[in-house]
């Protein structure tokens, strides 16, 4: 079996992007594959564990219930469950969609402050998954946005921590925010004040070839050139480029240090592992662990080396 057979031989969440990405499938047979999001696979068995009154897990950020002895953060809450649907590419004008985020937007209150799910809370990167989630699924993020837009450190990116004083961005933070503008901007067209936002967050993320200090030309961090799926908040090369695929420019010449990073990582059967599973309490496992090869990492990679030329 090759990669793209590989690859077709799975989920509906795989195999519509895989159509659409990797074979130029007619718009209508990727819709059609996409509609099974819904119904069949990991998307249909994802929004069975939603709770009646809309949360995952009873909470909104973290589960109702916590161990201290659990390893890592849980990521079965509203907030991931959700992230996770819209990685799945779980259709937002579907009646299965449309009837769970009601229910999110009617009942689901941030811990940090009781506020509405879709109203934010005060941390730039769980507001960056908040508007890329109301984004996506079609509710009014606006007023999120205008927060966000105001949040902007001088350096161009975001840092959760500049409540606390850190006046330095975070990669991981900007990630989220950048994905959530660029999301919103699609949506809704976006606003002269909001693009450049977005454009200097990029550039903060661009200046530092999407992995190495500014002052010293250092790797910020080793673990970011490990492929994980699902990301979570965190950040690595492979959703840095996964970003500005999404984008749709040309590639810029700054990122071919950490493409040739994803090229490294492909096996010599020409698929790519998952490596980097982020410890923590989930709904269902996709995929057979770290070390093992993995069809959204092949995926993504594929689709993000196809852009750059490869």
């Amino acid at each position: 079996m090759d990669v793209l057979d590989w690859l077709l031989d799975s989920d509906p969440a795989i195999r519509w992007q895989v159509l659409r990405d990797l074979t130029d499938a007619p718009a209508e047979q990727v819709q059609d594959e996409r509609a099974r999001v819904a119904t069949e696979g990991w998307g249909a068995r994802l929004l069975a564990l939603q709770d009646e009154d809309g949360q995952w897990d009873g909470g909104t950020y973290f589960p109702a219930r916590v161990e201290d002895s659990e390893e890592g953060q849980p990521w079965t809450a509203t907030t991931y469950s959700l992230l996770l649907l819209r990685d799945l590419g779980l259709d937002p004008s579907s009646d299965e969609a449309r009837g769970a985020v009601a229910l999110v937007e009617a009942n689901s209150r941030w811990e940090e402050g009781g506020q509405p799910f879709f109203s934010g809370e005060v941390e730039p990167c769980v507001n960056g998954m908040a508007v890329a989630l109301g984004a996506y699924f079609g509710v009014d993020v606006d007023a999120v946005v205008a927060r966000l837009l105001g949040e902007q450190l001088d350096d161009g990116g975001w840092n959760c921590e500049a409540e606390r004083g850190s006046t330095r961005s975070s990669f991981g933070t900007t990630i989220n925010v950048l994905e959530g503008l660029l999301e919103h901007e699609r949506a809704t067209g976006g606003s002269p004040s909001s693009e450049g936002a977005r454009l200097r967050g990029e550039e903060y993320l661009l200046e530092r070839g999407l992995l190495r200090r500014s002052t010293t030309g250092e790797l910020i961090n080793p673990a970011w050139l490990q492929l994980s799926f699902p990301t979570r908040w965190h950040y690595d090369v492979l959703r840095g480029l996964e970003y500005f695929r999404a984008v749709g420019d040309p590639p810029d010449g700054r990122i071919e240090e950490a493409v040739e990073v994803v090229r490294s990582r492909r096996q010599p059967d020409g698929r790519w592992l998952l490596e980097h599973s982020h410890p923590g309490r989930i709904h269902f496992s996709m995929e057979d662990g770290d070390g093992h090869p993995s069809r959204w990492n092949t995926l993504r990679a594929l689709r993000v080396l196809r852009w750059c030329g490869d």
